[in-house]
């Protein structure tokens, strides 16, 4: 009776109320996808864009059932199997590396400051001289993927292995643990948080490194296939690789988080106790500066000898020159200033963008149930997956290489941003109503304040995220002028003494970059400390 009356007041009964809002929730996140694909659908049959440039769903769904059965399958594998023997590799070394690195600290002083500087060089930087010592193989593959797992593994499993909270330590030194016992009950453990963050990161970084390297050098692999679908203008088979690249990235994402909660079933902090260590004096100072040296002198003697094809391996003093006439001509400073101008413009763009979103969706619950979800998914598609689809848009342009730049710089902001302010304290809410502050008021006095620590995080991230994608836009576009344009221009003509002193410049500014990040967070959130 009584849900007759309500039903006759209007009123729907009280779990039919319940089951509606679930229902609405569920359908919530469902809502942009829907819209896109009405959008696109009448964009296609209205002919709003050509069919060459934005193909139907039909005909993408038709292409991708067409594709499985013969090329898409066949391509995916072989990707796939290059990315797990490049983990496995990269992972063993990275874990190894770092692991001696943590727990010596003289390894630590004589090894990690010249890997730290080798590690500025972005990894698609360094394709050109690897193109020119192993070719176009699948040598080159295993190497730019090895090289961009490795270093993330490593620093992370260092600072996990030598950043073991020292009481955890001081219990072992009391208890007089053997040092197998000390290795496995406490530093395998005590790293394994930072470790899988490092793995974690590495899977992201190899992916998209692999999409790279398959978009510049390979006759197969699901890299090659979208750039065939963009030779022949066949957008439908790179929507279906755009797709499927997606959905990989997700399957990864989803089983490194559950091999997350698998792993670490024990209370943790969240973050290990950093702890710097003093850099000694007199001799020990000085250790840093011996395996570089030592390098150098290999290098040096290896080109005396010519035991390699001068050609190929140029000396330090030949790339100190180049470095030099570069500088005097100008030629070096002029692209190095193009490249800066498109990462600063970039992530003016892209970071401003993901900044007002993820505000939006860090004050907004619904918003972030509409769009959330779809975000999360486009995130997870590799950025260089985008670069057919984008050239077929927009050409080889300034255009091109600006919106590139930016949906690199995008995602840090958006991410950091959402996250800061979803993060901070439910007290905050509760003053802003005791002072009756407008929405402007709060995000001015409160909100933004709270969340400027990981606001700037996010755009350090963005930061080195936007000077990437400007080095791989200058790669893929290779129109105007760029220090990646320069270094793709060199290796064409075998100048490998160019191509290392743009390297050399690359690795100086992407320090820089980050150092200036670092400073810009430190000065924006000093009134944290005072």
């Amino acid at each position: 009776m009584a849900a007759i009356r309500t039903l006759a007041l209007g009123k729907p009964p009280k779990g039919v109320a319940l089951n509606g809002a679930k229902l609405r929730h569920a359908l919530l996140p469902w809502a942009v996808p829907a819209l896109l694909l009405l959008l696109w659908t009448l964009a296609a049959r209205h002919t709003w864009m050509s069919a060459q440039t934005l193909p139907a769903p039909a005909l993408v769904w038709q292409s991708a059932l067409e594709l499985g059965q013969q090329d898409l399958l066949v391509n995916l594998w072989i990707s796939l199997q290059r990315l797990f023997w490049g983990l496995a590799a990269g992972v063993a070394i990275g874990a190894v590396l770092g692991a001696t690195l943590g727990y010596s600290p003289r390894a630590e002083r004589l090894v990690f400051p010249t890997f730290t500087a080798l590690a500025q060089i972005p990894t698609l930087a360094w394709i050109p001289l690897f193109m020119l010592l192993f070719g176009i193989g699948e040598t080159l593959k295993l190497v730019v993927l090895v090289k961009a797992v490795v270093v993330p593994v490593t620093i992370h499993t260092l600072v996990g292995v030598r950043d073991a909270q020292p009481k955890l330590r001081e219990a072992a030194a009391v208890l007089r643990l053997p040092p197998h016992l000390l290795i496995w009950r406490l530093v395998l453990p005590a790293a394994l948080p930072s470790f899988m963050a490092g793995l974690r990161l590495a899977l992201a970084t190899g992916w998209s490194s692999l999409l790279a390297v398959e978009l510049l050098a390979s006759s197969e692999g699901i890299g090659y296939l979208m750039v065939w679908g963009r030779q022949l203008f066949m957008l439908d088979v790179v929507f279906v690789c755009i797709l499927v690249i997606g959905v990989v990235g997700v399957l990864m994402e989803r089983g490194i988080t559950l091999l997350d909660r698998q792993l670490l079933f024990w209370p943790h902090p969240p973050t290990a106790e950093f702890r710097r260590r003093p850099l000694g004096s007199g001799w020990q100072r000085l250790q840093p500066c011996f395996l570089p040296l030592g390098l150098v002198a290999i290098w040096q003697g290896i080109s005396h000898l010519q035991l390699v094809d001068s050609n190929i391996l140029v000396s330090p003093w030949q790339v100190l020159v180049s470095s030099y006439e570069g500088l005097a001509d100008g030629s070096l400073p002029l692209a190095m200033g193009h490249s800066l101008v498109r990462a600063v413009a970039g992530l003016a763009l892209g970071g401003g963008l993901g900044f007002v979103l993820g505000v939006v969706l860090g004050l907004s619950n619904r918003s972030e149930r509409v769009l959330g979800p779809s975000l999360s998914a486009l995130r997870q598609i590799a950025i260089f997956a985008w670069v057919p689809l984008l050239t077929a848009w927009f050409g080889l342009g300034e255009l091109a290489k600006l919106v590139f730049v930016g949906l690199a710089a995008f995602f840090p902001l958006l991410v950091a941003t959402q996250r800061g302010i979803r993060n901070l304290s439910p007290q905050l809410g509760e003053a802003a109503l005791a002072l009756r502050l407008n929405l402007f008021q709060r995000l001015r006095l409160l909100i933004l304040p709270g969340a400027t620590p990981a606001i700037f995080a996010g755009l350090r991230l963005g930061l080195i995220y936007a000077w990437l994608g400007t080095i791989g836009a200058e790669y893929f576009m290779a129109s105007g002028y760029g220090i990646g344009t320069l270094m793709i221009g060199a290796q064409q003509l075998f100048r490998m003494d160019q191509v290392m002193a743009a390297m050399l410049l690359i690795g100086l500014t992407g320090a820089a970059l980050n150092a200036l990040g670092q400073f810009i967070e430190a000065r924006a959130t000093r009134w944290r400390t005072a």
